[in-house]
């Protein structure tokens, strides 16, 4: 699996953009706020339908404009593929492949996986539980198709329901109402639960030596899920929660509020590791993301590495170049000196400078 080309219009500071990639490792190099990581937004918008910044899509047209139009072309098992994605400022954005229409991000499930790398991951550890809980779903949902669409009924359920518990305070009358939502919720929510139980079974049978490798054998890393409630006991504590809900005008229980802990050596580093260990097991839970893909799609995914390296010490920048010489790779930097400093094979540059992508090399 790789993307042949990609095809910007009126894409953040882009007019027109038109860019033949490798299958191997593309790297864009330029100065700061130049519009490299733009590039690898339009990747995985493209083929995910979604922005990796969570921007709405008015957000991304180009100042000035009505509308924008990325076109991704993607080879797969000896077959080519061409998505189409049309950004609108006013209305829902719409989508094509091969030029048939497509009305849900699931029909785009399988033509293309992504894992996306960018500083901010980096903090995943030391950050929220809902930058853990979108790790989860964002590698799942690519994974998943079932669990897209029972990711998608659950957090329109949980809107619903939070909509009627406010508006329970003016109209008491509602609450007969309550029940119906609990119930769709339980049944989404049960099949989410177990899905991420499954993933975290798998991620642990990987990570482990991915980390051994990156700490010399001195750490051993263990990765919990820290469910809200268990997929069994969802229904009950639901109903044990109702009259706190009520108070508080919310939700206060169920796969949105679900957790990761990461033990190293068997204490939480989350609260207790230094910044080195925590960018250490976040990178090791990016490689073993790569992994996991591999396995699952029998194929390898593409990588979009956004400014890591600048960030990681030259043992932990071998290691990772060390892991991607065979997937294809787009990486954004501000120059190429790393890459020379490791004898890292490169087979395309690009030089981007205010919107405009040059091919020196």
């Amino acid at each position: 699996m790789y993307i042949e080309s990609i095809q910007l219009k009126n894409f953040r500071n882009y007019r027109d953009l038109e860019l033949n990639l490798d299958q191997g490792t593309n790297i864009f190099y330029g100065d700061n706020a130049q519009g490299k990581t733009n590039i690898l937004e339009s990747v995985y918008l493209c083929g995910t339908t979604k922005s990796h910044r969570g921007s709405k899509d008015r957000e991304i047209i180009r100042f000035g404009e009505e509308d924008a139009h990325i076109r991704m072309m993607v080879r797969k098992d000896e077959l080519s593929y061409k998505i189409d994605m049309h950004l609108r400022k006013n209305k829902a954005k719409g989508a094509a492949v091969n030029g048939l229409p497509i009305h849900k991000a699931r029909e785009l499930f399988g033509i293309v996986n992504l894992v996306f790398f960018s500083p901010e991951d980096l903090n995943i550890i030391k950050n929220g539980p809902a930058e853990r809980r979108r790790f989860l779903d964002l590698e799942l949902c690519q994974l998943d198709q079932i669990y897209l669409t029972d990711l998608a009924g659950y957090n329109h359920i949980v809107n619903q329901r939070n909509r009627l518990l406010k508006d329970m305070y003016l109209n008491p009358g509602l609450k007969d109402t309550l029940e119906v939502w609990d119930m769709q919720m339980v049944q989404y929510g049960k099949k989410i639960i177990r899905k991420r139980q499954e993933f975290v079974e798998e991620l642990n049978s990987v990570i482990c030596e991915i980390h051994k490798n990156l700490t010399g054998g001195e750490e051993i890393p263990e990765v919990i899920y820290e469910p809200s409630a268990q997929a069994d006991s969802f229904e009950e504590i639901l109903s044990k929660n109702r009259e706190r809900d009520m108070r508080m005008k919310m939700t206060s229980s169920g796969p949105h509020r679900d957790d990761l802990c990461f033990l190293v050596n068997g204490i939480d580093i989350r609260k207790y590791g230094s910044q080195g260990q925590q960018r250490t097991a976040a990178l090791s839970l990016k490689l073993s993301e790569i992994y996991l893909v591999k396995k699952k799609i029998k194929d390898t995914p593409v990588l979009l590495l956004d400014d890591v390296l600048s960030e990681l010490d030259g043992n932990r920048q071998t290691y990772l170049l060390d892991s991607i010489h065979d997937i294809q790779t787009l990486i954004t930097c501000t120059g190429l000196d790393d890459f020379v400093s490791h004898q890292f094979h490169i087979n395309k540059v690009f030089r981007v400078i205010k919107g405009e992508v040059f091919n020196p090399v």
